[in-house]
């Protein structure tokens, strides 16, 4: 199957079984979200298309497409915080996956441990339990 996101570059070697099981956006992509793989932390979101997972699975090293570069990214080949895969699971909706590594260094572009330690955003009111979706 090839790479649906027009311009990402060379037809994917995906199994063509996971290609199936795929729901991408209209753009091609899947989110992609990056846990250490022995505490849980979150570390990051990034985006997969066909090629992206493809490298992901075969390499061992996590692999996202840039939306803004519009280029692969090998994570750590620039800066050396190097993710090693460990494992990916796809959710039940098939249209994110978990992509669960043993993160070497930051993992968020300002240098950071992860992505998500700007603060915590509180709701409004107090849930009551969890929401159906």
């Amino acid at each position: 199957m090839t790479s649906t996101t027009e311009g990402q570059g060379p037809a994917s070697g995906l199994d063509p079984a996971i290609a199936a099981r795929l729901k991408r956006g209209a753009d091609g992509l899947i989110p992609a979200v990056a846990q250490q793989y022995d505490t849980g932390e979150v570390l990051m979101l990034g985006w997969m298309d066909d090629e992206a997972l493809h490298r992901t699975l075969t390499t061992g090293r996590a692999t996202y497409w840039s939306r803004s570069r519009r280029e692969y990214w090998v994570k750590g080949d620039t800066s050396g915080h190097v993710q090693h895969v460990r494992s990916v699971a796809l959710d039940c909706d098939a249209d994110t996956v978990l992509v669960k590594v043993d993160q070497v260094g930051a993992a968020c572009h300002t240098g950071d441990r992860t992505c998500f330690d700007a603060g915590v955003l509180r709701p409004s009111t107090p849930t009551r339990g969890p929401a159906a979706d």
